[in-house]
């Protein structure tokens, strides 16, 4: 039986709670990454999820993120100020918007238009109820 190599100090202890951290934060970056195109799913709390995800599993994937030209802002704005920036705030209530006008031009039922303005309400008053930050 060969010796068990020693864990790097950087890493969190291998454990099923890394991966499943591991896990969580590649589901998020997939959601994110998917919210740049998809109006229904908004990119920054996913990539904001990612990101806290790979810090408690991989310091390779967190840095890549943080270090991430169009991903890095939002994660460090994020971290210093619990900020999203205006552009990003109108990005995502106008994706929200175009969205909820998509249903309404396809008629969607009249219960899946409340649960989407649930919904949609909810996270665009999250969103935009945060600072905007220094920039």
């Amino acid at each position: 039986m060969s010796p068990v190599p020693p864990e790097d100090p950087h890493l969190p202890p291998r454990s099923r709670l890394r991966f499943a951290w591991l896990a969580l934060g590649g589901l998020a970056l997939c959601a994110g990454v998917i919210g740049i195109v998809l109006p229904l799913l908004p990119t920054t709390p996913f990539v904001i999820l990612a990101a806290f995800a790979f810090s408690k599993s991989s310091p390779r994937l967190h840095r890549f993120l943080a270090e991430h030209p169009r991903f890095g802002p939002m994660i460090a704005d994020w971290s210093a100020h619990g900020a999203i920036a205006p552009r990003y705030k109108a990005l995502a209530v106008s994706m929200m918007l175009a969205a909820l006008a998509l249903s309404l031009w396809l008629a969607v039922p009249q219960r899946v238009l409340l649960l989407q303005l649930i919904c949609m309400g909810g996270a665009a008053s999250f969103v935009l109820s945060r600072p905007n930050g220094p920039r």
